[in-house]
């Protein structure tokens, strides 16, 4: 038996990349990523035949993505991503014994070194 699963449609022999399953209760034909076992209630398909699926009148066609392909980023994620960036950016106000008075002056001091460890103390104590 060959380890690479081939598309079902007849006369194709390309390697299979998707399952189609039909769920006759509800008319719909699910399309997803190639099923981890062959069952004989499926249908696995080829990228071109996958691609060109269509499904009877009346039936609708779900196709589910297996999550490979990168999702773009939404408009709001990238503008919270530029705003934390400038904010990082952003110099701090310092005080006149120059000591930090922005969110930088809350870091722990560190009191102690040995190796890689350090002992910081909390600038409340």
């Amino acid at each position: 038996m060959s380890p690479v699963r081939r598309c079902s449609r007849t006369a194709c022999g390309r390697p299979a990349v998707a399952t189609l399953t039909y769920v006759y209760a509800d008319s719909t034909a699910v399309l997803g990523p190639l099923a981890t076992y062959a069952e004989p209630h499926c249908y696995d398909l080829c990228a071109e035949h996958s691609e060109r699926l269509t499904a009877p009148r009346g039936w609708e066609v779900v196709r589910l993505s297996d999550g490979s392909a990168p999702a773009h980023p939404s408009g709001d994620d990238l503008e919270a991503l530029a705003n934390a960036v400038r904010e990082a950016a952003r110099p701090h106000d310092r005080g006149p014994d120059g000591v930090g008075r922005g969110p930088r002056a809350a870091d722990p001091v560190e009191v102690a070194r040995r190796g890689h460890l350090r002992v910081l103390r909390s600038p409340d104590s």
